[in-house]
């Protein structure tokens, strides 16, 4: 009896031994599970900021990772500051997109054209932010702005520059918008340091389309250019207005020093014919420009229509060509 009792003894003992073993570790297991957890991450605060632009004031939320632009200009202005868009409107001339950045543009959605954006396509690629243009898409805005955040420069009608700040400060892309410009700077003044003299010379420009002929004045992406670097201009041609189309009894007003000419041909051979038929005429040929083998044929979308900070890099690149050799 005495030894089935300390038997029992002992049982009881080892139970509660292994029992009070048991719980020390499930305790020292719960300290050690509380000593590895990790803190908790902070709140991600997100970006918030008004936009003031030609249509009025955007507030954003948030830096912008999904966007889609409705200018040719615009989309060089994403393209410099490494934003690649959802959606562009597609180049005026290209297939779809120009030759300078079509390499940068696959897999971009086309979402219309300038004229005549594409809404539901837009709406469709579920933006966070939409850039465009009020001389473009001004009758469009209220149904922009209800798919997303749009912001509008004013005009097209050649400052680049003033439009890429704008989108640098809606895209939240300062710093890089900052860096770009600087960047177009350094090359403006190197460029009027290597030209010295040179930047006298005067510079004429004409653009032939379809059944057309324009003189281009200083109001113009390649004559704010121009303006900038300070080169001269004809004394006909240094007007602070866009162009002039002009019939063919105006064709000495083309003289210059060197004269640039750049052809809009959509595809179908119209404003070739222009060109071919302006420069085998008479008059043209006189020009003492032309007798001198200084003019030029320059590509049109470097030189006009694609109006952004690219192009205006390529721009020099084919200044320098022609006026620096």
């Amino acid at each position: 009896m005495f030894s089935k009792m300390n038997r029992l003894k002992k049982s009881g003992f080892t139970m509660f031994t292994v029992l009070l073993s048991s719980m020390l570790i499930l305790s020292g297991c719960g300290s050690k599970t509380e000593e590895q957890k990790p803190a908790a991450e902070p709140a991600k605060q997100e970006v918030k900021y008004t936009v003031k632009h030609a249509m009025g004031e955007t507030p954003i939320e948030g830096t912008p990772e999904k966007v889609v632009v409705l200018t040719n200009e615009g989309t060089e202005a994403l393209l410099a500051m490494g934003v690649k868009p959802v959606g562009a409107v597609k180049s005026w001339t290209g297939d779809p997109w120009y030759a300078h950045i079509k390499a940068d543009m696959e897999g971009v959605q086309v979402v219309g054209d300038e004229s005549q954006p594409n809404l539901e396509a837009i709406a469709a690629l579920q933006p966070d932010l939409i850039i465009g243009n009020k001389m473009r898409q001004e009758k469009v805005y209220e149904q922009l702005k209800a798919i997303a955040p749009t912001v509008m420069s004013e005009d097209l009608r050649g400052n680049w520059r003033k439009n890429f700040t704008l989108y640098a400060e809606a895209l939240n892309k300062k710093a890089e918008g900052d860096k770009a410009l600087a960047d177009w700077d350094a090359r403006v003044a190197e460029f009027k340091t290597q030209a010295g003299d040179k930047l006298k010379t005067e510079v004429s420009m004409v653009r032939f389309m379809a059944g057309k002929t324009r003189i281009y004045y200083n109001n113009t992406f390649s004559g704010m250019i121009f303006k900038e670097l300070g080169l001269a201009r004809p004394e006909k041609q240094n007007v602070e207005e866009f162009a002039a189309e002009v019939g063919k009894e105006r064709i000495p007003e083309m003289e210059g020093d060197i004269l640039f000419y750049f052809t809009y041909d959509t595809g179908n051979g119209e404003a070739n014919k222009t060109e071919q038929e302006w420069l085998n005429d008479s008059l043209f040929k006189n020009l003492e420009v032309v007798k001198a083998g200084k003019a030029y044929k320059v590509d049109d979308a470097i030189w006009n229509t694609a109006g952004g900070i690219r192009a205006a890099n390529l721009l020099l690149d084919d200044l320098g060509s022609y006026l620096l050799k």
